[in-house]
């Protein structure tokens, strides 16, 4: 039987491949399964809450650029980096802001913007 070695993977690859992965799960998460993140931030509407529109409009949004992150040719993937960078810095801006006005409890606030802000550094650190 043949085998193929494995390269390894340059650290900004293996950020990539890791941002593209979480975008995709919490993207399919929003679009598929919108209850659960509405929890997951101490939200508990019922099933027929507008709150879930949201979750479904971005999640399929996010899904798609998670998506992109392993199959964009490299011109359209660092033009996505490039751009990742701004958008998870906006949802720790977003969290942070949620957190010092009390529209989220705030350890489920103060967590977004930590998990926002991890997707901020792997975007940076795969744009190198």
């Amino acid at each position: 039987m043949l085998s193929v070695p494995s390269l390894p993977l340059q650290r900004r690859d293996k950020a990539r491949a890791l941002l593209g992965l979480i975008r995709f799960v919490n993207g399919s998460l929003g679009l598929f399964v919108p209850a659960f993140l509405a929890k997951r931030l101490g939200v508990d509407p019922p099933a027929s809450n507008p709150t879930y529109y949201p979750f479904r409009l971005f999640g399929v949004r996010t899904a798609i650029i998670g998506a992109q992150l392993w199959t964009a040719p490299e011109d359209e993937l660092r033009r996505a980096l490039k751009l990742a960078v701004v958008i998870h810095a906006s949802d720790t801006a977003a969290a942070l802001t949620a957190a010092v006005r009390e529209e989220l409890p705030r350890d489920k606030a103060l967590t977004a913007a930590g998990l926002s802000a991890f997707n901020t550094a792997l975007a940076a650190l795969a744009q190198r």
